[in-house]
């Protein structure tokens, strides 16, 4: 095949990828309504092969987004919910006694599944928090002596409600950094919530859909992950998607009053995914190139849970939030 053949023909697959990508949103925006920004952000955690921690009041639709991802992609899901007595072994399992040989067999948890909804995440201890730890990092889990691969597509999306903090357990920063992004869900506006109100009466007069949904082979994700790698981004862009990670060690440089706002900035996990994450919009807008604005859009939700804010900033009502666009405003744009 000729030069010319194999990248017509790359185009196309890449083309078909991209179509499979927007019959997949349309089906999340069918069924979720006034959450574009938790959509895009779930579709980018799937192509950049990370977990989301998502903060939101109750009834925003966090659960029934993850439903809706699972019932367009070949593969299971599963809901955990966490409570203060759960324990680590409802999560990867447990090794259970055969008296008839006298052998152990590792009975898996929940964890195995391919998507796995880990509802209200602090509402359990550290102990029970630190067993997703291995999972997602390492995309393995060990009992014992022994060690069990996680399935290849693996996506954890935690929840989190930010109104009720009486019992609950606040995530450690080792658990954060394992999240890809953290994303902030709001309120829908007055039209939103009017449509809300008319899709859950068709859902309740027909809870089945008329039509099986055309799910989205696993094989399909894998590929497209690959696509997004090779994209074009110049070498002025990666100096600024570094640049703006380094800002958060080094602030002062920066600004003298950025400098008394961090105790700790963010690790080099905040790098591979602003690099990963911008690649992914960029491919879902259509683009063979990643653009600044692509970068500068996801920043926040990447930074926000990475960065740790000194005690003064924090007496002074400052939020990440905050001083992540203080950065994006002074890190000069290529």
């Amino acid at each position: 095949m000729g030069t010319t053949q194999e990248i017509a023909a790359t185009s196309e697959s890449t083309d078909r990828l991209r179509e499979e990508f927007a019959r997949l949103r349309q089906h999340l925006e069918r069924h979720i309504l006034g959450q574009t920004l938790l959509i895009e952000r779930l579709l980018i955690a799937l192509l950049a092969d990370g977990h989301l921690l998502v903060e939101g009041a109750p009834g925003l639709a966090k659960t029934k987004a993850v439903k809706a991802l699972a019932s367009g992609l070949e593969g299971d899901f599963h809901r955990i919910q966490f409570t203060p007595d759960l324990l680590p072994a409802d999560l990867t399992g447990t090794e259970i006694y055969r008296p008839q040989d006298g052998s152990f067999r590792f009975d898996r948890g929940p964890i195995f599944h391919n998507l796995i909804l880990a509802d209200e995440v602090n509402r359990a201890p550290a102990k029970v928090q630190s067993a997703l730890l291995e999972a997602m990092g390492e995309r393995q889990v060990t009992v014992g002596r022994e060690t069990f691969r996680l399935p290849e597509l693996f996506l954890v999306m935690a929840t989190q409600n930010p109104i009720e903090q009486e019992g609950t357990y606040p995530l450690p920063e080792a658990q954060l950094d394992r999240f890809l992004m953290h994303v902030r869900v709001g309120y829908p506006d007055l039209v939103t919530e009017k449509a809300i109100l008319r899709l859950n009466r068709e859902e309740a007069k027909a809870p089945e859909p008329a039509a099986p949904v055309e799910r989205m082979g696993q094989g399909s994700v894998f590929a497209a992950r690959l696509a997004v790698l090779d994209l074009f981004m110049s070498p002025d862009l990666e100096d600024y998607l570094v640049h703006l990670v380094l800002a958060t060690r080094d602030p002062g440089a920066y600004g003298a009053d950025l400098g008394g706002w961090l105790r700790f900035g963010a690790s080099p996990r905040a790098t591979l995914a602003l690099d990963r994450c911008a690649r992914a919009r960029a491919w879902l807008a259509g683009r063979d190139y990643v653009s600044p604005e692509d970068v500068q859009a996801v920043a926040p939700d990447i930074l926000r849970h990475r960065v740790l804010l000194s005690y003064e900033a924090e007496a002074d009502g400052r939020t990440a939030d905050e001083y992540v666009n203080e950065l994006l405003r002074l890190v000069p744009v290529p």
